[in-house]
């Protein structure tokens, strides 16, 4: 996937914000601008990644829809690539 691509996926940096505050252990745990900012275009960029991913996979099996089987399929290797 080309990360310079034009795309009109989005995430807001207040979902992301919330969702991390679920994890976070200390209510003194905060995200700096910067860092709220790059871990908001990861989640978009992970995302985008999982989509095309199963689409390709839902391609190769003749579908023209993609559906969780297809994301399924490649969530495991998916992952591994990510750690």
């Amino acid at each position: 996937m080309d990360p310079t691509s034009e795309t009109k996926a989005k995430f807001a940096k207040e979902t992301v914000d919330q969702i991390s505050k679920l994890e976070f252990t200390s209510e003194k745990t905060k995200y700096s601008n910067d860092a709220l900012t790059m871990t908001t275009e990861m989640m978009r960029i992970y995302v985008l990644e999982a989509a095309h991913r199963a689409a390709a996979q839902a391609k190769s099996e003749g579908s023209e829809v993609v559906e969780l089987e297809h994301l399924e399929k490649v969530l495991p290797q998916f992952l591994l690539d990510f750690v």
